[in-house]
């Protein structure tokens, strides 16, 4: 037998550590488990720890050892944990390296990476990499006030972004641009743009490129495909400092079936139910973590809560959370398992879910978590010790369902589907949503945002303006995938850069800076953000005018007493005329009008605005006489201090 070259001693493991890790308590394993530089008697290197229960032998290989499986052999701690751990000197960072596990069943041999490497090889290379990730931060004036800017009576409009396809480089092979790259320009047009915040689809370390990175692998490791990981740092970093929040999409519902990853660890179903009627996904082809296991619970968390520590994530945006609840999902009777009670409710996934948002909340209050959640789970955005998933926002997926079948209408048979643009408000204070328009919507032949638009080009246009006032003037805050803001006539393709060139026509420089100047409204009017979640913020002025297809309602503020009259006209017929209740008197000011010449419009509109008199009207005491351009929505701001009605 050749010597073994691992020291035993200076483990980062104590007691307590184990203790909590078995109970599913550990929520900073990231400290402990996986590849730490380290000095133990003088001498510099590396200690690793990693969990494999049902391991025979475990030996950690790299480029440092030719690959050789036996020269550096973990040994198995004796309390009974399943961790193998030891110290190698001399490795230093950036060494390469995989465990080689022999398990106790069946001779299985394989390679693993390491579940909490904080760096992997660009794939498709498959292995580890030590790395020291220390970083000083320069972001200290955002977290001073990020309390203040996450939270639920704040402005929160979220630009989402794909990271490999928002900008490339056909110059130097059509490739991605880098983290640090997009730290020049992302940041400037979010800020130029006037988004609130960055939502970015996944950037831990995935094998397949295609799935966008739903398909994790290494969830303390962001992608190397573009740098390391204080370039991401970096990115974040800048992010903050021009003020814009970041969200992080984080998978902990399933995960792919590449030998290198978390499948069939250790020879056995260690982080994956064994039965494939519980552990295995039928629509994605992916494993479902064993969400009772309570090492795997703690795995979990600590990636959550890594993401936050380490890379100061203002959000967690959880993927697929409806996969989760259900046993039944996505399929069939005699494919799944009832739960003890005969039920389909996943109760070991429902109680991993309230203690992760417990547990980040406590430890970052200052953050929010928001459920990717297509069902109609009760109380999902509510407090876990109320009886909800303790999530602080949710998806509004019923809105952006209805809200795009409505506008794929061909406008004369609009009214009769008017209910789908007033049922959302029976629900809309249900939840704390969000209204989102995401990458969901523009892919696998669903079409643009714009190629949805029913009507010649023109008419397009001015539909997709109306939309995006429809959305921004709605109860609940936003979010819209690249692309969208400037009316891009391709759907989404991973594979190649948002067609930038567009730019250069007016009609997507007209819709780019009608979302710019939403952006700002929003932001700028407590109005239309301070009251998202509460029925204090919104009225129906008329919701019941469906030969016309036009609504009209109201937004207010509580502290300010500001109030925003919202109408909008779902035709091509403009309404010249157009008779509204309003709760004041006096002046209302045009705050915004997506028919303007300015974004592509008509320029039909209120000149600047229009005086309420003493006429009853939608059993108000007032009204104004307003000009509803075609297929257009006008924001008016009252002038008035004292409401009438």
């Amino acid at each position: 037998m050749p010597e073994n070259k691992v020291l035993y001693k200076g483990s980062l493991l104590t007691e307590h550590d184990i203790y909590l890790f078995k109970e599913g308590n550990h929520f900073k394993l990231f400290e402990k488990m996986g590849a730490h530089l380290v000095k133990v008697d003088g001498a510099e290197g590396t200690h690793f720890a990693l969990w494999a229960p049902n391991a025979e032998a475990v030996s950690v290989i790299g480029d440092f050892n030719g690959w050789d499986r036996d020269s550096h052999s973990l040994q198995v701690r004796s309390d009974g944990s399943g961790i193998w751990e030891g110290f190698i000197p001399g490795l230093g960072n950036g060494t390469i390296y995989k465990y080689h596990i022999r398990s106790r069943e069946n001779g299985y041999r394989v390679d693993k990476g390491d579940p909490f490497a904080f760096h992997w090889e660009t794939p498709p290379k498959t292995a580890s990499i030590v790395w020291d990730i220390q970083y000083e931060w320069g972001d200290d004036a955002w977290m001073k006030k990020r309390a203040a800017a996450n939270a639920l009576n704040a402005p929160h409009s979220v630009y989402e972004v794909h990271l490999g396809s928002w900008r490339r480089v056909p110059e130097e092979g059509d490739r991605s641009l880098s983290y640090r790259e997009m730290a020049d320009h992302l940041v400037a047009y979010v800020k130029d743009m006037g988004f609130t915040h960055v939502e970015l689809l996944p950037v831990m370390e995935h094998p397949f490129y295609g799935s966008w990175g739903y398909q994790t692998v290494g969830y303390f490791a962001p992608t190397s495909r573009y740098g390391t990981p204080q370039d991401l740092m970096y990115l974040i970093d800048r992010l903050h400092q021009n003020d814009i929040g970041v969200v992080l999409d984080w998978v902990p519902s399933h995960f792919p079936s590449d030998e290198h990853g978390l499948s069939y660890f250790d020879g056995t179903y260690l982080y994956e139910h064994a039965d494939p009627k519980k552990g295995y996904h039928p629509e994605w082809n992916s494993y479902i973590f064993n969400h009772g296991r309570y090492e795997v619970r703690s795995f979990l968390i600590s990636s959550a809560l890594f993401w936050l520590d380490r890379y100061r994530a203002d959000g967690l945006r959880v993927d697929a959370v409806a996969s989760m609840l259900y046993l039944d999902y996505a399929r069939t009777e005699g494919e799944w398992l009832p739960n003890a009670y005969g039920g389909k409710e996943n109760l070991d996934a429902i109680s991993f879910i309230r203690r992760l948002n417990e547990v980040l909340y406590e430890h970052h209050p200052d953050v929010q978590t928001i459920a990717e959640e297509s069902t109609a789970w009760p109380m999902v955005s509510r407090p876990a010790y109320l009886g909800g998933l303790g999530f602080g926002m949710k998806w509004n997926m019923g809105w952006m369902h209805d809200t795009l079948s409505y506008f794929s209408q061909d406008p004369v048979f609009r009214k009769f589907h008017h209910n789908q643009l007033t049922f959302s408000i029976w629900y809309a204070f249900f939840e704390n949503f969000i209204l989102p328009l995401s990458h969901d919507e523009v892919v696998y032949g669903k079409g643009s945002l714009l190629r949805k638009m029913p009507g010649d080009d023109w008419q397009k246009f001015a539909n997709l303006r109306l939309l995006f006032g429809y959305m921004y003037s709605h109860p609940g805050k936003k979010l819209l995938f690249m692309g969208g803001e400037f009316g891009q006539w391709d759907e989404w393709y991973h594979e190649k850069s948002l067609d930038w060139n567009l730019l250069d026509l007016p009609p997507h420089v007209g819709m780019q800076r009608w979302v710019q100047d939403l952006n700002r409204a929003y932001r700028n009017e407590p109005a239309l953000h301070a009251l998202d979640f509460s029925y204090d913020g919104f009225e129906w002025i008329d919701f019941h005018d469906a030969d016309s297809s036009i609504i009209s309602f109201i937004r207010k503020d509580r502290a300010s007493g500001d109030i925003i009259l919202v109408a909008a006209n779902f035709t091509p017929v403009p309404r010249t005329v157009y008779r509204v209740g309003v709760p004041r008197g006096g002046m209302w000011h045009e705050l915004l009008n997506s028919d303007a010449e300015a974004y592509g419009g008509s320029g039909m509109g209120n000149l600047g605005g229009v005086e309420a008199f003493s006429l009853p009207c939608h059993g108000r005491d007032q009204s104004v006489t307003l000009v509803l351009p075609p297929l257009g929505v006008v924001l008016l701001k009252s002038e008035g201090t004292k409401a009438t009605h």
